[in-house]
């Protein structure tokens, strides 16, 4: 089996930095407070209220998608895509076990 840099840090630290890189782009921060607003969206929805083109929103979800911060369902035609509370969650727990100080 390879090495990867990875291996050197905790599986928390590591499952951390993808939420932390998924969260980094103002687009995808963008994205997820529209789907906030309602339980679902289809890329077509969220396309009409982003200032962006269609395949750029279907990146930025792809990204979202990969962490696991939102879910999607497969109807066709249309891909419906919400938020998954459960990984915000965690997202959250992480954040509070390794960053959070009481002053």
């Amino acid at each position: 089996m390879a090495y990867k840099r990875q291996d050197d840090f905790s599986k928390s630290d590591v499952e951390f930095a993808g939420y932390a890189r998924a969260l980094s782009h103002p687009a995808r921060i963008a994205i997820l407070r529209v789907l906030s607003t309602r339980d679902s969206f289809s890329c077509g929805d969220i396309v009409k209220v982003m200032p962006m083109a269609q395949p750029t929103v279907s990146q930025h979800l792809k990204e979202l998608r990969l962490v696991g911060l939102i879910k999607y369902e497969i109807k066709p035609p249309r891909v419906i895509y919400s938020l998954n509370v459960k990984k915000f969650q965690r997202a959250e727990k992480l954040w509070l076990k390794n960053f959070a100080t009481e002053k």
